[in-house]
């Protein structure tokens, strides 16, 4: 029988490590990973494991103090990370960051203004967007006039906008009630399966990191290869 063909990587991290403060503050040491294409993975630790700076590196936010990222067969170490980002990433916070004076239809198109696609295509690609998560009957509100859930679902359109092969999401549902969760999850597993996207996120909540297809454990800034004891502790990264 012959062996099963390995998933390519979407994303690689190799020997990373990232310093603050002068090197006082090691919040990665020696990261090597790596997530398959299409794969779902959710990313645990305790307050100050080094999860979230690890997503922040992997999105090009922040730069590793040394060792290497390859998203999506590119080093970021190279030039031109911000377009890259906008072309081949989706970002998901949990505080949203969406524009308050601008209704849900232009908080979508926002991130199309740069990708030389027309006005007129823009507007039926985040009608498309807006549907695809429910809130079609929204678009002229405005992010303050929703809920924190159709917030979340706004921000999760938004970060689809250019058709991205990956989506980062940083305690997406942190700050929702558990219905407004549930349903969140729901649309992650949704576009994963529609759009064969790669979801990497970092979650808390082992209910959260449950709908994955594996969990990573980190801890002091490196990933282990078993869970803590204390793998729910509700303390973000």
């Amino acid at each position: 029988m012959s062996e099963a063909t390995p998933v390519p990587a979407a994303i690689q991290a190799i020997d990373v490590v990232k310093v603050f403060d002068g090197g006082l503050v090691r919040a990665l040491d020696g990261v090597t990973m790596t997530v398959g294409r299409g794969e779902f993975v959710a990313v645990m630790g305790p307050s100050g494991s080094g999860k979230s700076t690890l997503l922040h590196l992997v999105a090009a936010l922040d730069v590793p103090t040394s060792g290497t990222i390859i998203v999506s067969g590119r080093d970021l170490r190279s030039a031109g990370n911000e377009r890259f980002r906008r072309s081949e990433v989706g970002l998901v916070f949990q505080l949203h960051n969406l524009l308050p004076h601008l209704n849900t239809l232009e908080n979508v198109e926002v991130p199309m203004f740069s990708n030389g696609m027309g006005h007129r295509q823009q507007r039926e690609r985040a009608r498309e967007l807006l549907e695809a998560v429910g809130l079609s009957a929204k678009e002229k509100t405005t992010p303050p006039r929703l809920s924190g859930g159709e917030r979340q679902r706004l921000a999760i359109a938004r970060a689809l906008a250019n058709h991205p092969s990956i989506i980062l999401a940083d305690e997406p549902t942190g700050s929702l009630d558990s219905d407004s969760a549930e349903r969140i999850l729901s649309l992650f597993r949704r576009i994963r399966k529609e759009r064969a996207v790669t979801i990497m996120l970092v979650t808390h909540d082992l209910h959260v990191a449950a709908v994955a297809d594996r969990i990573m454990y980190m801890r002091d800034g490196r990933i282990v290869k078993d869970p803590p004891a204390a793998v729910h502790l509700t303390a973000s990264g």
